[in-house]
């Protein structure tokens, strides 16, 4: 069995949800939009993705990533004038809602004067304000548009289907793959379809890895787009060398390599011919600047000397 027969057998045993056609029509509709436009594009994939224990799932084997640094990287993207197509993990941060770190209903109030109307409190408005500007500028004049997805099986789908609409858009797109995916699963056909019981005791789980999707994205789902993956480590001696060891194995353009107990601090942008620190110091940090920041804007500076 050839690799490429391999994959289509792993993508036709995946199960995708109700949603996923409306999903997906969704970002066609998006990058249609732009492609007609001649806008530049970027796919940025955020969060974590779920492994179901269940077919009626109950228990999952999650991981720690929250969408941090997806969100972040998605409104300086726009900034810089991209349509962003966001695919992120349910419930994990959004673009300019990550900002807003109280609770919801501490913010708001009603107006004692007819009941009905619900007004922001005074303290909040000053901070409040600026960040629902930047918000529906972007989303009103239809730039960013956000996916969600939970489990490994409907991320893989959405990730396929969304490049796949990326491809006319020829090298303008890019591809920034921020997204902590689950690198075991348990296939469909091995997994029990009720709750596992606890009185059956302890539990023994058999995993399959997970299939390398970065060498067919590169070369067959969106093969001229600028594609950007992401290499998290702890262990600086060998944080360099698996980045290029990434490069030279699925053939994309750069890794941003960076170590867990900086990675807000100090990444590395590696490419065939750069290696190049993007470092915030700590009055940077204490002043509320963010690495996304000058990363986004030597990227797109990058991306924009392929295209002259």
């Amino acid at each position: 069995m050839t690799s490429s027969t391999k994959l289509d057998s792993f993508f036709q045993e995946l199960t995708a949800p109700d949603s996923f056609e409306s999903k997906k029509h969704h970002l066609e509709v998006f990058t249609s939009r732009h492609l007609e436009k001649s806008n530049r594009i970027v796919l940025i994939t955020s969060g974590g993705t779920t492994v179901p224990l269940e077919s009626k799932t109950v228990r999952f084997i999650d991981n720690f990533s929250i969408g941090r640094r997806g969100a972040l990287s998605a409104e300086y993207f726009l900034k810089q004038g991209y349509a962003v197509l966001y695919l992120y993990r349910h419930r994990s941060l959004q673009p300019f809602h990550h900002r807003i770190d109280k609770n919801i209903l501490d913010i708001l109030s009603v107006d004692e004067t007819n009941g009905t109307s619900i007004k922001v409190q005074a303290p909040f408005v000053e901070s409040l304000a600026p960040v629902v500007q930047q918000y529906h500028r972007y989303h009103d004049n239809g730039m960013l548009c956000q996916v969600d997805f939970t489990t490994l099986d409907e991320y893989l789908l959405l990730l396929r289907a969304a490049c796949e609409a990326l491809r006319g858009f020829d090298k303008s797109a890019l591809v920034y793959l921020a997204a902590a995916v689950s690198d075991f699963y348990i296939p469909a056909a091995q997994m029990p379809e009720h709750k596992i019981q606890s009185s059956n005791g302890k539990l023994q789980l058999s995993l399959e890895m997970t299939p390398k999707l970065l060498k067919p994205l590169v070369k067959d789902w969106v093969p001229n787009a600028f594609t950007v993956s992401f290499k998290l480590e702890t262990d600086p001696k060998i944080m360099i060398s698996k980045a290029r060891g990434a490069l030279e194995n699925y053939k994309h353009q750069m890794v941003i390599a960076n170590l867990l107990h900086t990675r807000r601090k100090e990444v590395v942008m590696i490419s065939a011919d750069l290696e190049e620190k993007v470092v915030l110091t700590d009055e940077d940090l204490a002043a509320g600047k963010e690495i996304e920041g000058p990363l986004i804007a030597r990227l797109v500076q990058i991306h924009a000397e392929t295209l002259s």
